[in-house]
């Protein structure tokens, strides 16, 4: 039998006996049928007033793949834990073979911070080397421990009820995701039958000739219905602001650099940036790598040079990072993180001019995070950046630009609180008062770039640049009282917000 007429042959016959299907997912489940299919059938059934729904929406948590492994073989810190001997102490480059690079990456910290586990540092001269070498031994400090993770792992997977920072910590690790659920109380409704007879919607010529046109239910046409409404065109608010801030650079004397390229390589979004390789950002977990092409064999020979250098043994009174640098990580193609890519760009091609010429550059185009999506935060989101390339600037030259921009904004309420960014320094974050949420906000990180990522280019030593970073989402969400970033584009975008909100305009206060 065709899956959607079982489906309605089951729903019909339930409620003949009872007198309310609660939860279409449950029944759905129960009976064998998928709820796609049960979710359809209840809609044409709605359509004929054999029944009456109401719509059940619900926040749920549902495991990553990362989560659901974890499931199956416990959490990282529990999986390291018990690959430790009983008693004794073992190299932990020993380890690290025979465990997944996964639990070798997150177990270690993990069962030190849970404090199961003792790591003692023992330094052992290399021949041939003046450098001594750092063995690492680990050892267990109690006999057995409990995997609370997969504990609360399988209580998510089974719908259970678990505790707001128990899900909060599992989310950081991103091992759940939300996910919305959606299902159907059910009842009989004024037309119910047991067995409903299809209506036909047209008479047709074999209906005449054979006949049984007479013995035909006709579906009855509703003359009185409305039509739909005439659409017109609304603002979309993330457009709106961002042609106003475009305003505001241009009447602040910037000029837009071009930001056409998606897909950057690592040595442009990081490398270039005096960002090291085995910082966090260029890990999986935070960045979208390319498989075709995957890395990119265009970069100018000369500078590349010379960040290999400032990474690996410093320079300009830095002493860098003293690791050992490689090419194939700088040569990896992602998707651009951060639009500063393009200010590293255009500052080089600055340099390589005959002679310096101050420059105010802006940008506003889209950049990619593997985010977990929240409230508050999307995989893809726009990007506000504004730089300014100077002789002699300080730190009090980029308050007061950031103060005159943002007061542009119409956001009068700001904080700034120190922080630390690879290429910048001094750094800090700024903060304004989000009136809908009742609370301060991040919405943007400034500071001034580094002489290692400035000189390598062959800027000037005199020369300076003040930089800062917004999102565009996020002022958007501040001017219009939104809560939800979700609710600014993509599927679920609620159209009458868009409809019914005044435009917004910005400008001085």
């Amino acid at each position: 039998m065709d899956p959607a007429k079982a489906a309605e042959n089951a729903i019909l016959e339930h409620l003949q006996s009872h007198d309310e299907i609660p939860d279409s997912q449950k029944f759905a489940a129960s009976s064998g049928f998928d709820h796609g299919v049960v979710e359809n059938v209840v809609k044409s059934l709605c359509g004929s007033r054999t029944i009456e729904a109401n719509e059940i929406k619900e926040e749920r948590w549902a495991l990553t793949d990362e989560g659901k492994s974890y499931v199956d073989s416990g959490s990282p810190e529990v999986q390291f834990f018990r690959a430790l001997p009983s008693e004794g102490e073992i190299l932990m480059k020993d380890l690290e073979k025979k465990l997944d690079p996964t639990v070798y990456k997150v177990g270690p910290s993990a069962a030190v911070v849970n404090k199961w586990v003792t790591m003692r540092k023992e330094k052992r001269e290399v021949r041939g080397s003046t450098k001594p070498e750092t063995i690492v031994y680990v050892s267990r400090k109690i006999n057995d421990v409990e995997d609370k993770v997969k504990d609360l792992l399988q209580k998510v997977e089974a719908g259970e009820a678990v505790d707001e920072k128990d899900v909060d910590a599992l989310k950081r690790r991103k091992l759940v995701i939300p996910q919305t659920w959606r299902g159907y109380s059910i009842r009989k409704g004024p037309e119910y039958v047991l067995v409903r007879e299809k209506a036909a919607t047209d008479l047709t010529r074999e209906h005449i000739q054979r006949g049984d046109w007479k013995q035909l239910k006709f579906k009855e046409y509703n003359l009185s219905a409305q039509v739909q409404p005439i659409q017109i065109g609304y603002v979309q608010p993330l457009l709106e602001v961002k042609e106003e801030i475009q305003n505001i650079f241009l009447q602040m004397g910037f000029e837009e650099m071009p930001t056409n390229n998606y897909v950057e390589s690592s040595f442009w979004n990081f490398d270039a940036l005096f960002q090291p390789q085995q910082h966090p950002a260029r890990d999986s977990h935070d960045t979208f790598f390319l498989k075709v092409p995957s890395t990119t064999r265009q970069l100018p020979e000369d500078y590349l040079e010379r960040v290999k250098q400032v990474h690996q043994s410093g320079g300009y009174g830095s002493k860098g990072y003293e690791y050992d640098w490689k090419r194939d990580e700088a040569e990896k193609n992602l998707l651009r993180t951060h639009t500063t890519a393009v200010s590293t760009r255009m500052l080089y091609k600055l340099a390589q001019q005959k002679s310096f010429v101050p420059k105010r550059y802006f940008s506003i185009d889209r950049v990619f995070r593997n985010e977990a999506v929240d409230r508050t935060h999307l995989a893809e989101f726009h990007q506000i950046e504004g730089l300014i390339c100077d002789r002699g600037l300080t730190l009090g030259d980029l308050l007061g630009v950031l103060e005159d921009f943002f007061s542009r904004l119409g956001m009068t309420k700001l904080r700034f609180k120190p922080a630390y960014n690879p290429y910048t320094e001094p750094s800090m974050e700024i903060f304004s008062y989000h009136d809908g949420l009742k609370k301060w906000v991040e919405v943007g990180n400034s500071g001034m770039f580094r002489p290692e990522m400035l000189l390598p280019m062959g800027l000037p030593e005199d020369v300076n640049v003040i930089a800062w970073g917004l999102s565009l989402e996020r002022p958007t969400m501040i001017l219009y009282g939104i809560d939800n970033i979700r609710d600014l584009f993509g599927h679920k975008v609620d159209f009458d917000v868009i409809k019914n909100n005044p435009l917004c305009r910005l400008g001085l206060q």
